[in-house]
C-alpha cells in the first residue's frame, strides 16, 4: 500500500507540472496558434488562465537531480552523534553503491515512461486546424502533386525523436519527490520511485532479481537517513527555517527560469519550421508564378477584396455610411509610433520618415498578400519596387512623399485623399491596412490652422465604420496622460468591440517607468477609459532608422526574453512581439470581413436596384453613360466640328476677312489719310500726302491688325461650329465642356510669327498700284467710297444730335426737351453753319478772329460759350459738311473713268480721291486672299491639333469632367456603374471566400 501511495502522489506531480508547463506563459510550441487566434479574447477564456498545482507550504519545485539538497547535512551528524549499527559499515558502503545504481536504472525506467506518457499528453491537447485551413492558400493543400511528402516525412524525426526534446520530467518528479520526503513526515517504508505503480505488472515482472535487491538496500539507507534526520534536529529549528526559505526561493526562480528558457527553445524550434515552411512555398508560388506547371493562378482573395475598396473610395472618397466594408485603421498620437507598427507588420521599412516631424500628411491603404517575392506596387502604376534592395525602397518612399505632397492642397498640410499600395510578399499575412496623420493637440508655425481639425475628421471618417478594426496605438515612453487618441477612440468604439490596442516603446517604458505595475495597468486597459478586444506589448527597434526589419526583429525577441514584464507575469506571452499582433489582428480582420460582407452586398444590391428604377423613370429612351462615356461622344463631336472648318468655302473666308478688316481699318483710313490729304490745294500735293501716309501704315500697323482680323475671325466661326445647336440632336450637357475646349484652344493657339513679315510685303505691293484696268473696277472704287462716307455721315450726324439735342419734332412728337448744355451748342452750332454758308470751301481749321466773332455774335444773343465749345462743335460741323461735299464728288466721278485714263489732262474733274479707294479695297481683297490662303493650309490643321491635346488633357484629369459634365443625369448614371461594379466585384470575392472554406 505505501507503494501505491507514493505511485500515486508521483503521477499526480508530474500530471500537474505538465499542466503547468503548458498553461505558463508562451505555452507549447503546437499550441501557438491556438493561443494566437484567441489572443483578443484572452481575459475571458479559461483556458488561457494559469493553473497552478496546490503543494505543500514546504515543498520546492526545481528542475534537476544535480541540485539535490542538504545530502550532506543529512549525513554529518553521523560521524559525532549516535551512530547505530557501527560493526556493519562495509554492509553501509555497498548500500551507498548500490543506491547510487538504482537511483541510475530507475531513472532510466521512469524517464522513458514518463516521457511517452508527456508526448501523448501533447499530441492530445493539439488543436483541430480545421477551422484554420483559410490561413494557407490552395496551393499549400495541393503541395503534394508538386513534391515527395513522403520522403519530407521519413527525414522528419520520429516521436521518440521529439520525446527526446522535452524536457527531463522523470529527473523533475524524482527530485521533487525527494524533497517532499525531506520536509514531511512520512513512514520509513516510503520510496522516492514514483514513476510505476507497484501493484502493476511492470512492477511484478522486475520484483525479482535485481530490482528486489535494490529495494531491500533502500530500505536499509532510508533507516539511516532516518536516524541522519534525527541527528538533523540538533540544530535549532530557527537556523534551519530560515535556511529552508533562501533555498526554497532559489528553487523557485531556478525552476521559473528553466521553465522559461525551455518555452523559448521551443519557441525557437517552431520559428524554424515555419521559416522552412515559407521558404517551401515560396519556392511553389515560384515555380507557378515563372509557369512551370502552366497553371493558371487565381487571383487570391485579399486582392479581390482591395479592388472593391479601391473601387468604394472612386465612388465615395468621403467613406460615409454607404461604405461598412471592414479595414483595419492604425490611429494614433503623432510619432506614437504607427507607421514602424505597420513596417513591422508588411517586414519592409516603406514609409518616409522624420525626426519629429509629420510625414504621414494623407491616408495610405496597405494591402498586404502573399507572393512569392517580396514587392511593392501603387494601384495607378505598374512599376514594382523590390523591397529586398535598399535603392528600391529608398525610391519607394521618396514616390509615397511625393504623392502626399501632391494630394495635399495649396495653403494646407494634410490632404484626405487615400494612397493605394500593395505589398506583397512570402509569409505576410493578408489584411487591409490604413496609415492615418497623427493626432496633434497643438497646431506649430508651419501648420495651416485648421490641420488638427481636419485630422480629427479624417480619423473620425474611417473610425466611424462599424465594421473598421481600429489598431490603436499608444507610445508607452510618455506618460499616458498626455495621449490624445484614446479619447477619440473610446468616443467611436465605446464598447471596445472592434478595438486592438498596441503599447509601442516597450523597452523605453520598461527603462524609464519607475513603476512596471504601470505598464501592466495600460495593456490590461485600467488605465485609460477606453475598453479593446486585446492588448499588446511591441518594441519596434532603438530609433535608428537605418535599422532592418530582421534587425529589429531579433532586438525586439531578445528584449521580451530577457524582460522582468514576461517572467513575473505582467505580460502573457502571446501578448508580445509584432508578430502575434499581426497573427491577431489579421485574424480579427478575416472573422469580421466573414461576419459582414454578405451584408454590404445585399445593401449594394438594393441601391442598384433603386438607381436603375429612378433611371427608367427618368431616362427611358436614353442610354446610361459615365461621365467617361459622355466625354468620349463629347470628344467626337468636337473633333467633327473642327473638322467643319475645314469645309467653309474660299469666298466666305475671303468675304469676312475683308469686311472684318475694313472695320478694323476704316476710321484709320478716313481720319488719317483720307482727310488730312483731302485739305490740300491740288492733286500733286494729295497723291504724295496719301503715299507717304500709305508707306507708313504698311509698315507698322497694317500687317499686325490683318493677323488678328485673321485669328478672330478664325475664331468666331470655331466658336460658331461648337456653340450653334444641331436641332434635335443636340445635346445641352455638352454646352459647358464645349464651352471650356473652346478657350482653352484659343489660350494656347497663337499666329505664325512669319506671316506678318510675308504679308507686309504683298500689302505694300498691292498699295503702290494706281492702274485701274477697266470701267467696272471704277464703279466698283466708287461704290466702296460712298458707302465709307455715308457710313462716317452718319456717325458725325449722330454726334451732332447727341451734341445740340433733339429736334423740333421729336421734341413735339416724343415730348423731348433739350438741356441748356444743348441749347449753347445747338445755338453754336447755327451760328458756325451760317458761316459755312458765306465761304463753302473754308478750311478745316478756324482762326482766332473768327472765333472770337462767333463768340461775340452769340453773346450778343444772350448766349455765353467757351472757346473749347466752339471748336468741338465746329469739328462735327465741318466733317459733316466735307463728308457731303466729298458725296457729291463721287457723284460727278462716275464719269471720270475716260478722264482717269487720259491722266485728267484738260479736264476740270480730277479724281484722285477714287483711285485711293480703289488702292484700299484692292489691298484688302489681296490680304483677304493672303490670309484665307493661311488659315485653310496651316493655321486650321494647327487649331485642330490643338483640340486634340486639350481634350487629352481634359481626358486624364478626373476634376475636369467631374465640374463639366454636371447634371442629374450624369451623377445617377456615374452612381448606378459604379454600384454595379461594387456588387459584381463584392459578388465574386463572396464566391471566393465560399470556396475558400
Amino acid at each position: 500500500m505505501w507503494r501505491l501511495r507514493r505511485a500515486a502522489v508521483a503521477c499526480e506531480v508530474c500530471q500537474s507540472l505538465v499542466k503547468h508547463s503548458s498553461g505558463t506563459k508562451g505555452s507549447l510550441p503546437l499550441q501557438k496558434l491556438h493561443l494566437v487566434s484567441r489572443s483578443i479574447y484572452h481575459s475571458h477564456h479559461p483556458i488561457l488562465k494559469l493553473q497552478r498545482p496546490h503543494f505543500r507550504t514546504s515543498f520546492q519545485q526545481f528542475s534537476s537531480l544535480t541540485n539535490l539538497p542538504l545530502r550532506k547535512l543529512k549525513l554529518s551528524p553521523i560521524k559525532y552523534g549516535y551512530q547505530p549499527r557501527r560493526n556493519f559499515w562495509p554492509a553501509r558502503l555497498a548500500a551507498r553503491l548500490l543506491k547510487l545504481r538504482y537511483l541510475i536504472l530507475g531513472s532510466a525506467v521512469g524517464g522513458g515512461y514518463t516521457a511517452k506518457k508527456t508526448f501523448d499528453q501533447w499530441k492530445d491537447m493539439i488543436p483541430d486546424l480545421s477551422d484554420y485551413k483559410w490561413i494557407v492558400p490552395d496551393i499549400v493543400w495541393e503541395i503534394d502533386e508538386y513534391i515527395d511528402l513522403e520522403k519530407i516525412r521519413k527525414a522528419l524525426p520520429d516521436s521518440e525523436d521529439l520525446a527526446k526534446l522535452a524536457p527531463d520530467f522523470d529527473k523533475i518528479v524524482e527530485s521533487l519527490s525527494l524533497l517532499k520526503d525531506f520536509f514531511t513526515t512520512g513512514s520509513p517504508g516510503e520510496t522516492a520511485f514514483r514513476a510505476t505503480d507497484p501493484g502493476s505488472e511492470s512492477d511484478k515482472r522486475y520484483r525479482k532479481g535485481l530490482l528486489g535487491e535494490l529495494i531491500l538496500l533502500q530500505q536499509q539507507i532510508q533507516e539511516h537517513e532516518e536516524e541522519a534526520r534525527r541527528a538533523a534536529g540538533q540544530y535549532s529549528t530557527s537556523h534551519a527555517q530560515q535556511k529552508r526559505k533562501v533555498s526554497d526561493k532559489e528553487k523557485i526562480d531556478q525552476l521559473q527560469e528553466e521553465l522559461l528558457h525551455t518555452q523559448l527553445k521551443y519557441q525557437r524550434i517552431l520559428e524554424r519550421l515555419e521559416k522552412e515552411n515559407k521558404e517551401l512555398r515560396k519556392l511553389v508560388l515560384q515555380k507557378d508564378d515563372k509557369g512551370i506547371h502552366h497553371r493558371k493562378l487565381k487571383k487570391s482573395l485579399i486582392d479581390m477584396y482591395s479592388e472593391v475598396l479601391d473601387v468604394l473610395s472612386d465612388y465615395d472618397a468621403s467613406y460615409n455610411t454607404q461604405d461598412h466594408l471592414p479595414r483595419v485603421v492604425v490611429v494614433g498620437d503623432q510619432s506614437a509610433g504607427k507607421t514602424s507598427v505597420l513596417e513591422m507588420i508588411a517586414q519592409a521599412r516603406i514609409f518616409p520618415r522624420g525626426s519629429g516631424e509629420m510625414m504621414t500628411r494623407s491616408p495610405v491603404k496597405v494591402t498586404l498578400s502573399e507572393g512569392p517575392h517580396h514587392v511593392a506596387l501603387f494601384k495607378d502604376s505598374s512599376r514594382e519596387f523590390d523591397l529586398t534592395k535598399e535603392e528600391d525602397l529608398a525610391a519607394l518612399r521618396h514616390e509615397i512623399e511625393l504623392r502626399m505632397r501632391k494630394n495635399v492642397k495649396e495653403g494646407c498640410t494634410v490632404s484626405p485623399e487615400t494612397i493605394s499600395l500593395n505589398v506583397k510578399g512570402p509569409g505576410l499575412q493578408r489584411m487591409v491596412l490604413v496609415d492615418l496623420p497623427g493626432v496633434i493637440n497643438t497646431v506649430t508655425s508651419g501648420m495651416a490652422p485648421d490641420t488638427k481639425e481636419i485630422i480629427f475628421s479624417i480619423s473620425k471618417a474611417y473610425m466611424q465604420n462599424p465594421n473598421a478594426i481600429i489598431l490603436c496605438i499608444q507610445d508607452g515612453s510618455v506618460d499616458a496622460e498626455r495621449s490624445i487618441v484614446t479619447d477619440l477612440v473610446s468616443q467611436m468604439d465605446p464598447h471596445g468591440r472592434r478595438t486592438i490596442f498596441v503599447l509601442t516603446k516597450v523597452d523605453l517604458a520598461e527603462k524609464n517607468v519607475a513603476s512596471p505595475s504601470r505598464i501592466q495597468q495600460i495593456i490590461e486597459g485600467k488605465l485609460f477609459p477606453m475598453k479593446a478586444l486585446g492588448y499588446f506589448a511591441v518594441v519596434t527597434g532603438k530609433g535608428n532608422s537605418s535599422e532592418s526589419i530582421e534587425a529589429i526583429r531579433d532586438y525586439e525577441e531578445e528584449f521580451f526574453q530577457n524582460s522582468k514584464l514576461l517572467k513575473t507575469s505582467m505580460l502573457k506571452a502571446h501578448q508580445v512581439t509584432t508578430r502575434n499582433l499581426s497573427l491577431a489582428v489579421s485574424d480579427c480582420f478575416w472573422k469580421m470581413v466573414r461576419e459582414s460582407v454578405e451584408q454590404q452586398a445585399d445593401s449594394f444590391k438594393a441601391t442598384r436596384f433603386n438607381l436603375e428604377t429612378e433611371w427608367k423613370n427618368n431616362y427611358p429612351r436614353l442610354r446610361e453613360l459615365d461621365r467617361n462615356e459622355l466625354f468620349e461622344k463629347a470628344k467626337n463631336e468636337i473633333l467633327d466640328e473642327v473638322i467643319s472648318l475645314s469645309q467653309v468655302t474660299p469666298k466666305h473666308w475671303e468675304e469676312i476677312l475683308q469686311q472684318s478688316l475694313w472695320e478694323r481699318v476704316s476710321t484709320h483710313v478716313i481720319e488719317n489719310i483720307y482727310l488730312p490729304a483731302a485739305q490740300t490745294m491740288n492733286s500733286g500735293t494729295f497723291n504724295t500726302t496719301v503715299d507717304i501716309k500709305l508707306k507708313q501704315w504698311t509698315d507698322k500697323q497694317l500687317p499686325n491688325k490683318a493677323v488678328e482680323v485673321a485669328w478672330e475671325t478664325l475664331q468666331e466661326e470655331f466658336s460658331r461650329f461648337m456653340t450653334e445647336p444641331k436641332g434635335k440632336e443636340h445635346d445641352d450637357i455638352f454646352d459647358k465642356l464645349k464651352e471650356a475646349v473652346k478657350e482653352e484652344t484659343i489660350k494656347r493657339h497663337k499666329w505664325n510669327d512669319f506671316a506678318e513679315d510675308s504679308l507686309r510685303v504683298i500689302q505694300h505691293n498691292a498699295l503702290e498700284d494706281r492702274s485701274i484696268s477697266d470701267k467696272q473696277q471704277w464703279d466698283a472704287a466708287i461704290y466702296f467710297m460712298e458707302e465709307a462716307l455715308q457710313a462716317r455721315l452718319k456717325d458725325t450726324e449722330n454726334a451732332i444730335e447727341n451734341m445740340v439735342g433733339p429736334d423740333w419734332k421729336k421734341r413735339w412728337l416724343y415730348w423731348k426737351n433739350r438741356t441748356q448744355e444743348q441749347c449753347v451748342h445747338n445755338e453754336t452750332k447755327n451760328e458756325l453753319e451760317k458761316m459755312l454758308k458765306c465761304n463753302e470751301e473754308h478750311p478745316a481749321y478756324l482762326a482766332n478772329d473768327e472765333i472770337t466773332t462767333v463768340r461775340k455774335n452769340l453773346e450778343s444773343r444772350g448766349v455765353e460759350v467757351d472757346p473749347s465749345l466752339i471748336k468741338d462743335t465746329w469739328h462735327q460741323v465741318y466733317r459733316r459738311h466735307f463728308l457731303k461735299t466729298a458725296l457729291n464728288h463721287c457723284n460727278l466721278c462716275r464719269r471720270g473713268f475716260y478722264y482717269y485714263q487720259r491722266h485728267f489732262v484738260d479736264s476740270e474733274l480730277e479724281c484722285n480721291d477714287v483711285v485711293l479707294f480703289w488702292r484700299i479695297q484692292r489691298m484688302l481683297a489681296i490680304t483677304a486672299n493672303t490670309l484665307r490662303q493661311q488659315l485653310t493650309n496651316t493655321e486650321v490643321r494647327r487649331l485642330e491639333k490643338n483640340v486634340k491635346e486639350v481634350l487629352e488633357d481634359f481626358a486624364e484629369d478626373s476634376e475636369k469632367k467631374v465640374k463639366l459634365l454636371t447634371g442629374k443625369r450624369v451623377q445617377l448614371a456615374e452612381d448606378l456603374k459604379k454600384v454595379r461594379e461594387i456588387q459584381e466585384k463584392l459578388d465574386a470575392f463572396i464566391e471566393a471566400l465560399h470556396q475558400e472554406k
